[in-house]
């Protein structure tokens, strides 16, 4: 190799969100201000104390051909449809199979077909259970299918780790490509679980915001009057590639992954540590060879839960001040969970290519216990050399990324 650590970029983004079929399409809503919460219609949510969520609205069975939609779980739909997108933007990179990973997270795999394929298990016996089955509910089957269409022989990982699922796996990637053992991966993270099970779950431990009546006012991250966070499903991926390796072949160069860090509280399944919080902000930042005064964007993991937007806006202001712009678009797609991570990213990286700065919806009175300079509209003139994505877990699990403009 010619370096002893190579520098890792962005060369490709692919997202199907709430608020958009591509990564394009998103970013546009984003600035646009256009939320993608909605009330939930189905038969099955007439019960639920929780009403809405952030769904996907692209014609998904349109984008794939029928023997894919009919062997993946949704998950896996939206990674690969991300995926191909992301690929395409990267130029199909040409590069030795074995030389090309994936990473690809999930917080939750394929629960929508576990609680199916249970009820058809229940209601209509064994013989009638999908044989489909046991391949669509593994949490790794987006990695995989992923891998399967593009030809990756150098791994197909997928980090689980909860709602940081998407930026470990970007940090994972990272790694691959600094220690050698790949040149180009695709990565990112992916989830849909907007079901009855798991919105009654959270609600249950009361971490979802009741605002049945007002779906797109629910999200409201950093607000004194938030209540909890909306469930959404999506995918966000990136295509992150050795420098020396995309610009001999001309690629552009949208972004690069110059540091990250990936900790764990080892305090509570749920409770966050807000010392450990500041630690992977302190550790991904010095991996990345800057201090907290080089960070001039800050994309905030931010859910809309009274206790951990608090805790997160402490670690944000003690390690790179309180006066850098943050925002959270959490408010206008409600989160991903296992995609959220990722989709950080990608904000993050368009923010610092383009200089702007999508706001927080519904950040109508300000937390006066939260000191930090929220974006509440749309903002240009981000001239920043780096910002920084953060992602939380239940379990304990944190990652930042930390990115520089390419």
């Amino acid at each position: 190799m010619s370096e002893v650590s190579p520098t890792v970029v962005v060369t490709g983004l692919g997202a199907v969100t709430p608020v958009g079929s591509t990564a394009g399409d998103t970013w546009s809503a984003l600035l646009a201000g256009r939320s993608g919460i909605s009330a939930l219609d189905d038969d099955w949510a007439g019960g639920l104390p929780v009403r809405m969520a952030g769904r996907v609205t692209a014609d998904v069975p349109s984008l794939l051909s029928t023997l894919e939609y009919k062997r993946m779980d949704r998950c896996g739909h939206l990674a690969l449809i991300a995926a191909r997108e992301a690929w395409a933007h990267a130029g199909r990179p040409e590069t030795d199979p074995e030389r090309l990973a994936v990473v690809i997270g999930s917080g939750y795999g394929g629960l929508d077909t576990t609680l199916e394929q249970t009820r058809t298990l229940d209601g209509k016996g064994p013989r009638r259970v999908s044989p489909h089955t046991l391949t669509r509910i593994m949490t790794n089957g987006p990695s995989a299918w992923v891998s399967i269409d593009v030809g990756a022989r150098g791994g197909a990982r997928t980090p689980v780790s909860a709602c940081a699922s998407g930026a470990e796996a970007i940090s994972q990637a990272a790694d691959m490509i600094r220690s050698g053992a790949a040149d180009v991966v695709i990565a990112g993270g992916v989830d849909s679980c907007i079901n009855g099970l798991t919105i009654s779950g959270f609600a249950q431990i009361r971490a979802l915001s009741t605002r049945n009546d007002s779906p797109q006012a629910a999200s409201r991250p950093f607000d004194r009057d938030r209540d909890g966070f909306v469930m959404a499903e999506g995918a966000g991926i990136v295509v992150l590639e050795r420098e020396d390796h995309a610009r001999s072949r001309g690629a552009e160069i949208l972004g690069v992954i110059a540091g990250s860090a990936v900790t764990s509280d080892a305090v509570d399944i749920v409770a966050a540590d807000p010392v450990m919080q500041r630690r992977v902000l302190q550790k991904a930042i010095a991996a990345a060879g800057l201090t907290g005064d080089d960070i001039g964007f800050v994309h905030a993991h931010a859910t809309s839960t009274p206790v951990g937007d608090r805790l997160e806006a402490e670690a944000i202001g003690a390690v790179v001040g309180r006066s850098v712009p943050v925002t959270s678009t959490k408010s206008l797609t409600g989160h991903l969970l296992g995609g959220a991570g990722a989709l950080g990213a990608i904000v993050t990286i368009q923010a610092l290519r383009t200089g702007t700065v999508p706001g927080t919806l519904n950040l109508e009175n300000p937390d006066p216990d939260i000191h930090l300079n929220i974006v509440s509209e749309t903002i240009g003139g981000l001239a920043a050399k780096a910002g920084i994505s953060n992602a939380f877990g239940f379990g304990g699990h944190s990652t930042t990324l930390v990115i520089t403009a390419g």
